[in-house]
């Protein structure tokens, strides 16, 4: 450790981080199991056990809760593993260098648009009176539509405007795999006549299914786990019946009612973590049992 005290040094920084605010704030989750009063503070608080979990268990919103969270994760996870493969192949066989990068830039730049400026886009494009989308639909003769007033559109909304912005960024991984790809085997591929969809076929796409694998183990791992920020600011009254999730729920019933169940909210917010644990765990074993990557 004397000799090599920079490796340790450079080791610090993540390690702290991890422990800071990743295991550090899994003291709370203990309010779980409590029927935690502020005044009181953890400790203070009295033992309910699995009370929290049974209420949610047999409360009326936890059908259509794990329905809509579960159809938008799987939705999103379906629809989003083709195209970034299919974005860094074809740039993979880009020859020139300039139009490649423009290209790259140009495709993973939405990734960085803050999610409120993203819902705001969504919603102007969509606006039943001055919408682009709608101004083309009533160009063609056809009736105006007030998409976000429907509740069947809202997980398209969600997923594909979703992959629009990440795209590119998701691609950028499959274009790192692919850079490791030993040129012979195009070399030989070429002398042998085979095309470009051959070489994708043969050669790229089986040399970049470890790394798909890792990442679809991932986020399997956080299939339940959408984040609130863009469902919230995408809900309204008249597609709540589809756009409400485990994590807004958790907000709404944590922090924006003034009941303020902490512990409540913390049981239903630790059962997603578990359920994600289960999964994680899970698929990470049929990866290898299917002799494919695995994270352990």
């Amino acid at each position: 450790m004397g000799r090599c005290w920079q490796l340790y040094v450079l080791l610090a920084l993540p390690v702290v981080y991890i422990l800071l605010f990743k295991y550090y704030p899994m003291y709370g989750a203990q309010i779980a199991l409590k029927n935690y009063v502020a005044s009181n503070g953890i400790t203070g608080s009295e033992w309910v056990g699995l009370k929290h979990f049974i209420r949610f268990y047999h409360s009326y919103e936890f059908g259509k809760l794990i329905k809509n969270t579960l159809l938008i994760s799987v939705y999103s996870l379906l629809a989003g593993i083709p195209f970034p493969i299919m974005l860094a192949l074809s740039i993979n066989y880009v020859k020139n260098k300039k139009f490649k990068k423009t290209t790259q830039m140009i495709t993973y730049a939405p990734h960085f648009i803050s999610v409120v400026v993203m819902v705001g886009i969504i919603l102007e494009m969509l606006d039943p009176r001055n919408g682009l989308i709608n101004v083309i639909i009533r160009g063609l003769g056809l009736e105006t539509v007030n998409f976000m007033a429907k509740p069947e559109y809202f997980s398209s909304i969600y997923v594909w405007s979703g992959i629009w912005q990440n795209v590119g960024f998701s691609c950028i991984i499959y274009l790192a795999a692919l850079s490791g790809v030993d040129p012979s085997l195009h070399e030989a591929a070429v002398m042998d006549g085979a095309t470009k969809f051959r070489r994708m076929l043969h050669i790229d796409l089986p040399s970049i299914i470890p790394v798909m694998v890792i990442l679809l183990i991932l986020n399997t791992g956080n299939i339940l786990d959408l984040g609130f920020e863009k469902v919230l600011l995408m809900q309204n009254p008249l597609n709540l019946r589809t756009s409400e999730v485990i994590d807004t729920y958790v907000y709404k019933v944590g922090l924006a009612s003034a009941a303020m169940n902490y512990s409540y909210s913390t049981a239903i917010n630790l059962f997603k973590s578990v359920v994600g644990l289960i999964l994680l765990v899970a698929v990470n074993q049929l990866a290898k049992k299917a002799k494919q990557e695995s994270l352990w």
